[in-house]
Formats: C-alpha cells, structure tokens, sequence
C-alpha cells in the first residue's frame, strides 16, 4: 500500500506558516515533509527543521502519558498516574486555592507554541469562565508592533508578494535564511527577473546579508539613527517625495528641522558604519520607487525597539514608496483578519475583571515583586500550554526561583520534558499539529489556512482543547462551549466570522484574505483617522488601539521619528553587548531536542570579533563565561569578524542542560519591561565574558 499526501499546516511560531504536504505511510506515520507548490508565498519552500518533521513527531522522547511529581520540585522523580487522576487533582487544587486565595491567584500561560487558534488560545475561555489572572501578551511583539502601528495606525502592509515586483528590497533586523526562508524566495525572484538590489540591515554579518548586495552592518540598537540619517540625505539631496508626504503624511517643518540634525556624521558615530555607506543606502532607496522594505522582530528586542521600528517605517513614507506596486513596507498582517473568536476565547463567560500580569515578568510575578503583580496576591498555581518559559523567559535565574517555589502548584501541557515542565508538579502530554484540527492565520502573509488531524496521537497524549474543557468541566461548568470539539470549534469562528464552510475550506485548505492592493498600499491613506502616516506619533493613541498600558512616562517619548538611546549601557564591568539571535536549526526551544538540529548547530557557542578575542586573550574554541548582574552562562567561543567589536551574538535557544553549568542564555537578558508598553529587551543586554575556569 503506497502512502498518501495531505494538505497540512507548519504551526509553529513564524510569520510564512507554510501550506505543507506531508507524506502519511502505510503504517500511519509521518513521511516526507515539503512546501506546497501551489500556495503563492510558501511556493514550494521550506525551512530544514519543519523539513525533517518526522523526527520531531516521533521522537522517542516525546511525552506519552500523565505524570506526578513525588520527589523535591526539579528532581526528575515521576509517578504515571491516569488522565481522570491528573485532570481530578488538578481541578482539587485549583478549587482550593480560589477559595484561600481568590482565582486571580491562578495563571494561566501560554504563547505560540502553536499558531493555531483553538489549541493556542482556548485556554482563554477557562481564564474567563474562572476569573483567573489575565495575560499580558508582550515577549515578542510588544515593542514591534506599536511602532509599526504609530505610524500607519493599522498593524498590516502590503502583500509580501510583491517583493518580487520590487526594485530594491530592504530586509531590515530579520535574518530571513535562518527565520523565514520564503522572503528570501521572492527577493531573489525580484533580483533575478527585474535585477533587484538586495539590502540586508543588521547587526552581524548573517547569512541573509551574505546573499545581499548591499549589507549594513549596525551597533544593537542603533537602528533608529540609521533611519533618521537616511532621511536627512533623502531630504537633503532631494530624493523625498514632498508631494506625497504634503497628502499622505503629517511631514512638518518642525520635523524637517529635526532631521537637519541627525546627518551621517550624526549616525555615524553611533551606528558604527561609515558616512558612505549611510548616504549609499538614502540614495539606494530615494532614487528607487519601488522599494519594499520587510522589517523583521529583530531592531524591535531592544529596549528603544518600538520606536526604531517606527523610525524605520518612516523611509518609505518620505520615498513614497508605498504608492508603487512592489514598494512600501510591511512587518505584519496580524491587524487585519477580522475573526470573531468570542467563543473560542470565552468572552461571554468573563467572570469579573481580573488583573493582567505580564508574561514577559514572569520572573518577578513568582518572586513577588509588587509591581509586576499590579500590587495584587502572589500567584499560587499555574497552568502552562505552548510555551516554555523556564528558557524562553528572560532573567532566567527569578523564573526557575518563582517555579521552585513549594506554594506554587504548577500543570504543564507539553510534548516533551521541557525545563518548565521538569519544574511541574503534574506533567500531562500534548498533541502536535498533525494529530488534531486546527485553523491558522499567517502574520508573514495573507491567507487563512486549515490543517486536519490526519495521524494518530502517541501514547494517551491529548490536546489542548480537551484538556481546558476538561478542566472546565471538572470546575463546574456547564457552558456547552465546554462539550465541543475542536473540529466544531474551527467551523464555529469561521461561520461568526462570515467566511466560507469548514467543509468549503477544506477543498483547498484555505481562504485567501488578501486585501485590495490600493487599501494594503494606503494609496487612499491611512490607518489614523485623518488618512496620514504619522512621524509625529501619538503613542497615546496606539494605546487606545491595541488595549497597551504605559510603562514609562508618555512624556519621556521622543516627538518624532528618531534614534533614543535608552538601552542597556555597557560600563568597565559590562563592556560587550550581547544579542541572543535566532538559529536557523531551532525556532525558540521547539526542535532542540530533534537529532537533525542539534548536529545543525553543534554545541553552544557565541561569536566574538578576533580584536576583541585577542585583545582577551581568547581563542577560537576556548570555553568562556559570559556575565552579569542577572546571572552567568557558559559557552564556546567562536571568532567571527562579521561583526562590530564590543558586540557578542549567541545564536539559539539551546536546552538549558546542553550548557555547562546548566544555565541558557535569559539569565543574561531582562524582564524589565520596556517603553513605551512592555515587552522584552532580549537583544539588548551588557556583559562581561571571559575565559572560564
């Protein structure tokens, strides 16, 4: 019997969320992985890890069945116990904690383990049928997003399809070959039939720029200086668009005379690129009009991100880029699908208003800081899905010390033995995306796609949808959005939604939801009420859109578009900026476990230029610790001169154990939110390194 292909969906956390075809073999189990030929942005391609799936979903370590902790939290002592065992406990200590406690002592976390909207995010209807704390989405687009909002005033861009139209395209703090492969895939098609230039903006030398035309190689976070000295050449030499700014923008003279200050020799300084290379690339992109600029998380992880983002933004609205086909910008679509999830997320079951505690102060939320519990109770137990913050989370070292806590009951929903979960007191196992039903939205795109369950599930593993109804009803709930299942869940949001049948979808796989070229270009205007992009930004009313709370005084924000040179300052002590970037063999923790991706990546590493290693006294290979206040981690050192001296970059977040000393790379980065509305600095922090002992 031969095997058969289905159409599926990659569901982990990345802006393509590819249309797969996956190969399903005689005996049931996952075969070749590919990219769907016919999906116009996955376009045949694929990243390596999602490639090599197989290893990842019939991994022997994958979890199998319930377990409870019997010896001292962390020790690795297990007992099986039965899904009514777990699920009994859970819901015992649950009750009981409410009732000394209060529900707003119970949190329940989660993010983007998976993309998919019933199991990612129906663990909101058990926070609202209880009253349990909220959650404060800030790790990764808290500062990226707001400053793309500040200027357009909709999080959403045109399709990045047509970089393959374009003339010049700008890939800016993303390093797409080992992040998202299928911008690569229509940046080339745009140099090979229309001789495209390629501009990689960075702060190493990666292998996106190795296939740019054009690499900048720049300081961390330094981003916004390079854009406003861009734009003082642009206006300068007479390559801004003053008729388009005159009707589409709030271009000011005030705005022109603060830009008459941040000339090259400004940027310069702070970038660490040279004059020429800032005035090449103004000129690039003024005299090109159809210049697409994909802005990527990356600039964004640095304490002053929200407002590089903007700054950057503001290229193309002084070009007026935006008004070609192929020109413009775009960071996400992630405002523009229009669904109504209000059963999915249990909006009608909201019991009281609860406090909303910040996922990315996970940390100080466990070791009590008062203010990162909004001066409310600590919190007494926990139940996370999707994510893994005992080595995602920054200030690694509060995060393992609040799950240690013997008041704190943790449950953790996983796949594998992550390090949160060898922190739980219940450990139940967890479906992948090949073994239930979901729908999936594309933040990197502009489709809506369905992936069905098409293999079975190993072991008792459940899903996320089963295990919150399930503890929902074991609660006392008798909402009947508790007794559906996940199938029903999905035709239920796409019928709130007025989108075609589940059965309809199904035939292709997906609604296409592309918006009108002329509204994803702006070419009618705006997202702001009077039609104009926004250099002077009313931070205040990005608030008000996306529901953000200050966590700094409004009044600290610079007016216009420009470099703020509020991060982490190196000192005698701290004299090295680390960057924690993205592998191209990991995504987060997910696939550092997969065989595949560990010889990929090897052992952990950071790279260090040779001046600054010889200055030391290091040698490529040497073992090295880097450290600061937060904490210390230990690493191999590897000499690497395609980036600036006083700056390390450690890619990927290996496990915790692969690290000598057993401490991943967030015990270096902070929890300390970042302006204007929180989020995590992750690529900003200063540090010592030296040889180890």
């Amino acid at each position: 019997m031969p095997h058969h292909t289905i159409r599926s969906v990659c569901p982990h956390d990345c802006p393509s969320v590819c249309a797969l075809d996956v190969d399903i073999l005689p005996d049931g189990k996952v075969g070749r992985v590919r990219g769907a030929k016919d999906d116009p942005y996955t376009a045949g391609v694929i990243c390596e890890k999602v490639a090599r799936y197989a290893e990842r979903i019939h991994h022997p370590e994958r979890l199998t069945h319930p377990m409870r902790r019997i010896g001292p939290k962390g020790a690795g002592q297990w007992q099986r116990i039965s899904w009514d065992e777990a699920l009994d406990e859970i819901a015992t200590r649950f009750l009981a904690i409410e009732e000394q406690h209060g529900p707003e002592s119970i949190w329940p976390y989660f993010y983007a383990g998976t993309m998919g909207h019933v199991h990612r995010d129906g663990i909101e209807r058990l926070r609202a049928v209880r009253g349990y704390s909220h959650q404060y989405d800030t790790i990764c687009t808290g500062l990226a997003w707001p400053g793309y909002i500040a200027g357009t005033g909709l999080l959403g861009g045109v399709n990045p399809e047509q970089m393959a139209e374009s003339d010049c395209v700008v890939i800016w703090g993303t390093n797409a070959v080992h992040t998202q492969v299928n911008v690569m895939t229509h940046a080339m098609k745009a140099r090979k039939t229309r001789g495209a230039k390629i501009v990689v903006v960075d702060i190493y030398r990666t292998a996106t720029m190795d296939q740019a035309d054009m690499g900048l190689v720049v300081r961390p976070g330094t981003d916004g200086a390079l854009a406003a000295a861009t734009m003082h050449v642009l206006l300068r030499e007479n390559l801004a668009d003053r008729a388009y700014m005159a009707r589409y923008t709030d271009f000011s003279l005030d705005f022109e005379a603060h830009l008459q200050t941040r000339t090259p020799e400004w940027a310069a300084e702070i970038t660490g690129l040279s004059v020429a290379e800032i005035e090449a690339f103004a000129r690039l992109v003024g005299s090109t009009p159809r210049s697409f600029f994909r802005l990527g998380y990356g600039f964004s992880r640095q304490t002053n991100g929200a407002t590089a983002m903007h700054a950057a933004l503001s290229i193309p609205a002084m070009t007026g880029a935006w008004q070609h086909r192929g020109g413009g910008a775009f960071h996400s679509n992630s405002g523009t699908w229009g669904l109504d999830k209000s059963r999915l997320e249990g909006t009608h079951l909201q019991k009281g208003t609860p406090r909303l505690l910040d996922m990315s102060e996970v940390g100080p939320i466990l070791t009590g800081n008062a203010a990162a519990l909004q001066n409310g109770a600590p919190v007494h137990a926990m139940i996370v899905q999707n994510t893994n913050p005992a080595s995602v989370a920054p200030d690694q070292a509060l995060v393992r010390k609040g799950f240690l806590r013997d008041d704190l009951f943790l449950v953790v929903h996983e796949q594998f033995m992550t390090e949160t979960a060898e922190l739980a007191d219940i450990v139940l196992p967890a479906t992948m995306f090949l073994e239930h039903n979901d729908y999936y939205t594309r933040g990197g795109h502009t489709r809506i796609l369905f992936g069905p369950a098409v293999v079975e599930a190993p072991g008792e593993a459940r899903s996320n949808h089963e295990v919150i109804n399930a503890l929902a009803l074991r609660l006392g709930s008798t909402d009947p959005t508790f007794a559906t299942t996940d199938r029903e869940v999905v035709a239920e949001t796409f019928a709130r939604s007025g989108l075609p049948t589940l059965e309809e979808v199904e035939k292709t796989g997906f609604i296409d939801k592309e918006r009108p070229d002329d509204v994803a270009r702006f070419a009618k205007g705006f997202g702001w009420p009077d039609g104009r992009f926004r250099f002077e930004p009313d931070w205040d009313a990005v608030a008000k859109k996306k529901g953000y709370r200050w966590v700094c005084d409004p009044t600290i924000m610079p007016r216009f578009a420009d470099h703020w040179d509020i991060t982490e300052k190196t000192d005698a002590e701290h004299p090295f900026k680390l960057a924690t970037s993205p592998a191209r063999a990991f995504l987060n923790s997910s696939f550092n476990q997969t065989p595949g991706s560990l010889k990929r990546e090897g052992q952990p590493s950071v790279f260090i230029h040779p001046t600054d290693a010889a200055r030391l006294g290091l040698s490529d290979g040497d073992a090295v610790t880097l450290g600061n206040h937060r904490g210390q981690v230990e690493l191999t050192a590897r000499l690497f001169d395609g980036l600036p001296t006083g700056t390390l970059i450690a890619e990927g977040l290996h496990r915790n154990k692969a690290h000598r000393g057993g401490q991943g790379i967030n015990m270096l980065t902070s929890a300390q939110p970042a302006p204007p509305f929180g989020g995590a600095p992750f690529h900003d922090a200063a540090v010592w390194i030296r040889r180890s002992n």
